[in-house]
Formats: structure tokens, sequence, C-alpha cells
């Protein structure tokens, strides 16, 4: 169960430049970014990469590039964080061995920062007008005042209430955002639910609940394959144009994904809020490794985003005290046969569907609720 007393959320808020307002906003990015990529240049030829030894090394000339002194500290910060995220990587084994190309090729160069990159903003360099929506932001211009925003309510009394820390601007498909962290107390954690309610993650329904309820993951199924096959045949042109419509095309479909679990969640969690219950998540921790697959199920095994609706479900339950267990799928099937029901499929024919349902702790599927 969850012991924390925070949440992190994140809200993104939309920013309503004028023409001169972008205009500063794009060359802010673009210096910060530039002295970015030279820092790293400098950090990886001299084999420094931490926080104190960079800004000890390059503040001066940092600043001597028109930045002012937080901006500075926030560039040479973004670059040491950026090789220990490199480093970490490497540790975990993510880019192979030591004498693997990809990680070969990743020690080789200076991480490269581009020039319309995201980047932090503490308090000094931005404050928050949230009633009047208006935001005062440094730039290489000078101070910017009355720079407007718009959101969804709900996030902006989340933004005013809860906001904690930096927030990162971001330019992307063409428009302004502000990206703010918030820190949002939990409700007191229901240390004795009622019962619990199982929640199957699978393929042909993305998520199904002991209760009968099925969220069907058809749509998102078809939905998927179209882009498959759009993505495809803008992989065999190997263009430019092709290869940005492939970023565009990738960063739509997750999206859309996310939109997807982050209702089916929201639903879940709705419902063990209301009948004071917890939630059992099935264990698919090394399911790759458990389960053999035709090659054409392969891509889809591997793509589908049962990790994430876990995840989903996992925040929005501790943020309202809801308690989750993870359950081992192998108790599952045991459940089945031992009680003689089945609940709807939430995979293709000729498998079994997992059921969960009211018990103790050490054993949730001795009996069906």
């Amino acid at each position: 169960m969850i012991q924390s007393h925070i949440v992190k959320l994140v809200v993104q808020v939309k920013l309503l430049p004028t023409p001169e307002q972008a205009t500063a906003l794009a060359e802010t990015l673009h210096a910060c970014n530039s002295a970015a990529a030279w820092v790293s240049r400098v950090a990886h030829e001299r084999a420094v990469f931490s926080r104190t030894g960079l800004q000890k090394l390059l503040y001066a000339e940092v600043r001597a590039r028109g930045l002012s002194a937080q901006p500075t500290l926030h560039v040479i910060r973004k670059v040491a964080d950026a090789y220990t995220a490199l480093r970490g990587q490497i540790r975990a084994g993510l880019l192979g061995g030591k004498c693997s190309a990809r990680r070969s090729q990743a020690e080789g160069k200076p991480i490269a920062f581009r020039p319309q990159a995201a980047h932090p903003f503490d308090d000094r360099c931005l404050s928050w007008q949230i009633d009047a929506r208006m935001v005062s932001i440094w730039t290489t211009h000078g101070r910017m005042q009355n720079l407007a925003f718009t959101g969804e309510p709900s996030q902006l009394k989340t933004l005013a209430e809860f906001r904690q820390g930096e927030s990162d601007l971001v330019y992307r498909g063409g428009k302004w955002f502000l990206i703010a962290t918030c820190e949002v107390p939990e409700n007191p954690l229901n240390s004795h639910p009622r019962d619990w309610i199982g929640v199957d993650r699978g393929i042909a329904n993305l998520a199904t609940t002991s209760d009968g309820d099925n969220h069907q993951g058809r749509g998102l199924e078809r939905y998927r394959r179209r882009m498959t096959r759009v993505r495809t045949q803008l992989q065999s042109k190997g263009t430019k144009s092709a290869k940005r419509k492939l970023k565009k095309r990738a960063r739509r479909e997750a999206r859309h994904t996310a939109h997807v679990n982050h209702k089916i969640a929201k639903t879940v969690v709705a419902d063990a809020q209301r009948t004071e219950r917890g939630i059992a998540l099935e264990d698919l921790q090394g399911i790759r490794d458990r389960v053999r697959l035709k090659q054409h199920q392969r891509a889809t095994l591997s793509s589908w985003p049962f990790h994430q609706l876990g995840e989903f479900i996992a925040y929005k339950a501790q943020r309202v005290g809801v308690p989750v267990l993870v359950v081992d799928a192998a108790y599952t099937p045991r459940g089945v046969h031992a009680a003689g029901t089945s609940h709807a499929r939430t995979v293709p024919r000729g498998t079994t569907s997992p059921v969960w349902s009211a018990g103790s702790l050490a054993q949730p599927t001795t009996s069906p609720p």
C-alpha cells in the first residue's frame, strides 16, 4: 500500500502570447539551449559532469553569453542532470553492454539540446497571477509582463492551490505552454476497505473489473492498426517530411492512448472510492518472459499500454485514499477454477480470464464477490 502523503501532479496551461511576446520567448529558448549545448560540449571534452564542477568552471562564461544569474544556473543544472540520466541508463543496461554500438555512440559524443527544447523557470524568473490569468517571465529581452494563459478550470484551481517548485516553458506544435508541478495532499488512506475491486488488463478489453464492467479496447486496437499502416507507408518513403510526419503521428497516438487510459482509471477509482473498496491489480512484471506469442502478436503486446494504465490507477487512487494491491497473477486462475465461475474475457477467446474477489490479503481470489 502507498505510504506517501503527497501526490505530485503536473498542470499544463496554454500561453497566449502576442507576436512580439512569442518572438521574445523563442529567442529566450534558443539562447538557453544554445548555452546548454555549449556547456555540454565542454563538459564532455573535460569530463566534468557534476553541477558543482560545471558551475565553478563555466558560470562566468555562460553569464557572458547574455543570461542572467538564475537562468545560467538552470542551464548548468540541466546539462548536469542530462548526463546523470545518461549514466543511469548505462548502469541499468538500457544502452547495452560495454562493447555495444549504441552505448559507444551515446558515450562518444556530447548530449545535444534542440534550439526549442523545454527550459525550467523558478519563482525568481517566473511569477503567476492566477486570478488575472497572467504570468510574468524572464526573457533575454528583459522581464515580460502580462503574458496571458488559459486552461481547464479545475486544473487552474489545482495550480492556484498546490503549485510548488519550477515550471517548464515548452514550445510544441507551434504553441506555447507552461507545465507546473503541483504537490497535492492525498486523502487519508482507507486502511480497512469493505472489499476489493479486481482489475484485469487485457487486449480485447483494456480493463475488466470483478464487478463485470468491461472497458472495451477494440476501438483503440483498430486505431493502432490504422496508425501502424500509415507509419509503415511513411517509413518506406524515408524522406525528411515523412520523418517529421512520423514524429507528429507518434505524439498523436501517445496522446490518444493516454486519454483512453485516463478515462478508464478515473472510472475504476471513482467506483472504488464510492463503495469504500480497494483496488487489486494483477502483477504483469516480466510478462514478456513468461508468455510465448506468435510473431504477429508480439508487436501488439509490446506496445500495449498496460503499465501506463496501472500507473494512472495507482496515482489517482493514492490521491483519494483508495488502497491498491498488486496481486500475483498466478493466483487468479486458481480462484477461477475454485469458484467455478468466469467473468467477461479480457483476452482473445481460448485463454483464461483472471478474476479477483474479496478475501484476505494473502489470498485475494478465494471466492467471487
